[in-house]
């Protein structure tokens, strides 16, 4: 392959492929007609000397060089969006897109309003917020800024500690109506009544913390979607792990087994090559104010 040659349209396409598995999936994807698909694969194909798809039964298998050009295509990908958010504004001004990537319920129970506030002061940003926990986004430049709650490991990134996030057992009146509050963590566990992950060990970890054991059975309501738990705690499905500001927003949510405490340290990450960029930075220094504030807003009971 000729690099002088290289024509993203075409790794645009082959990636389609890889993720939906078929030509009409990645037409769909990419709001393009099938045989451009075609045609971009054959191109590909052609210019590679090697296949990269074999068909099967249950649609296209990508060959082992496709599999090994995955990473490349998606490093390509990255730098292309990376390219057009840089292109979004002026150098120097604080206007353009940053892209941000959040878990669930940081990104949608917390950041809007920090965001609101900030593009009320700078009216030419534009914000893309993605809903993943994986800190590779920034490595790939997939997104310009992270909100994580542990520090991340990675080499090559700024991290910068901004909050601990406190948090508390919680369910809603009527669950307390119906079974009465719980007295203690082993009776909780006990009743079935927790709200917890299907198959991330993470509320596991924590209740192991007290010197306790806990199974995926013993919850009575399981998702490993944070949205899905909360949506739980508050139809009062059972009691919940819940961030204390999110519960003070709703009054018939009540703070139940005090004595168990413990906070999330939220970390905000970028990429060192984005931290003079001016709309990163605006955005970066109005989520570590943002974050502190909502981590010190005081319990409501």
């Amino acid at each position: 392959m000729n690099p002088a040659n290289l024509d993203w349209a075409l790794w645009r396409s082959f990636l389609a492929i890889l993720r939906d598995g078929s030509l009409s999936g990645a037409a769909r994807t990419l709001e393009v007609a099938h045989p451009t698909i075609r045609r971009h694969l054959d191109e590909l194909e052609a210019s590679i000397g090697a296949p990269l798809f074999v068909r099967s039964p249950s649609g296209l298998v990508a060959t082992e060089l496709a599999l090994s050009l995955r990473e490349p295509a998606q490093a390509m990908e990255s730098a292309a969006a990376l390219l057009v958010r840089t292109a979004s504004a002026e150098a120097g001004a604080v206007a353009g897109t940053v892209r941000i990537t959040a878990s669930e319920i940081i990104g949608v129970e917390v950041l809007p309003p920090i965001l609101s506030a900030l593009k009320a002061r700078h009216p030419g940003l534009s914000f893309e917020l993605a809903l993943s926990n994986r800190i590779e986004d920034l490595l790939r430049h997939d997104a310009d800024i992270a909100v994580r709650m542990t520090r991340p490991a990675q080499d090559g990134l700024l991290a910068r500690k901004v909050a601990l996030i406190p948090l508390g057992f919680y369910c809603h009146e009527t669950y307390i109506a119906r079974n009465g509050a719980p007295l203690s963590l082993p009776d909780l566990i006990a009743s079935g009544a927790m709200i917890g992950y299907d198959r991330d060990p993470a509320l596991l970890r924590a209740v192991s913390g007290f010197g306790l054991s806990a199974k995926p059975a013993d919850f009575g309501f399981r998702s490993d979607s944070d949205l899905a738990q909360l949506a739980a705690l508050r139809a009062g499905l059972g009691v919940g792990i819940c961030q204390h500001a999110i519960a003070a927003r709703d009054p018939k949510l009540r703070h139940v087994l005090p004595a168990f405490t413990h906070a999330l340290e939220t970390w905000l990450v970028t990429h060192p090559d984005l931290r003079n960029v001016r709309r990163v930075r605006a955005t970066l220094d109005a989520l570590a104010n943002g974050l502190a504030r909502y981590a010190d807003a005081p319990l409501r009971n």
